[in-house]
């Protein structure tokens, strides 16, 4: 008896927050998520190969064939998350726009610090956001503020170039530190413009996780950063 072969589903280009984009014979095209114009790795298609035992023309199992090109994500609407690059968010809405004439699905994220709406295509959200962080996580970043500070030392564009990165790194305890060795040397040397502004982002992007994982208010979350952060002593800076 012949056996029928299922159509295979097409599969979907989707895009990350900041990614690019590869389709066979093009070249691939880079953007961030908040222009709008998000870039993503094609998903490729599900390959042909003969069941065991099949003497005829090559089918894909119907399971396997039925979940080719979906990825299941972990996230979904109402999610409290973390984007790397604006700190704590949560997932108001799944939206379908048109880019480049094709439609993607897309998660749409109200960032907690800013006025801020970014767009995050849903086949790549795992890749461009993280969980808020656990109660036992956030003890973990107050146990930082008690660690030696890390000053700039000689090197003062090194120090700030170490700073960023950990800014941009999506990881809250590499932003605690920031918090910590910002602060510290506010204290104790004063710091320039550029490094006061980062104090600021740095301490809004902690707050703002903190308000999610304590179930704080933001007034309340940025009261317990403040009393979590060590005061330097007035015979310590003299």
């Amino acid at each position: 008896m012949a056996e029928k072969k299922r159509p295979t589903p097409r599969s979907r280009a989707t895009s990350p927050s900041s990614g690019i984009e590869e389709k066979s014979g093009e070249s691939a095209k880079s953007s961030r998520a908040v222009t709008k114009k998000p870039g993503g790795s094609a998903a490729k298609p599900p390959s042909s190969e003969p069941r065991e035992g099949s003497d005829g023309p090559t089918s894909k199992p119907a399971k396997q064939s039925m979940m080719a090109g979906r990825k299941t994500s972990s996230f979904g609407v109402g999610d409290q998350v973390v984007h790397p690059h604006h700190g704590a968010a949560t997932i108001i809405r799944k939206t379908r726009q048109v880019v480049d004439g094709a439609r993607k699905d897309y998660f749409e994220l109200e960032i907690a610090t800013d006025q801020l709406t970014v767009y995050v295509p849903v086949d790549k959200i795992d890749e461009a956001i993280r969980p808020v962080i656990s109660q036992s996580q956030a003890r973990k970043v107050f146990a930082l503020f008690k660690e030696e500070p890390q000053e700039a030392g000689a090197n003062w564009s090194r120090w700030y170039k170490v700073l960023n990165e950990k800014m941009t790194s999506g990881d809250i305890y590499q932003v605690a530190e920031v918090v910590r060795d910002l602060t510290y040397a506010q204290q104790t040397k004063g710091i320039s413009p550029a490094l006061k502004r980062m104090l600021s982002r740095a301490r809004l992007t902690l707050s703002s996780e903190l308000q999610f994982a304590l179930d704080l208010s933001e007034e309340d979350a940025i009261k317990r950063l403040d009393r979590a952060l060590p005061k330097v002593e007035a015979a310590e800076i003299g």
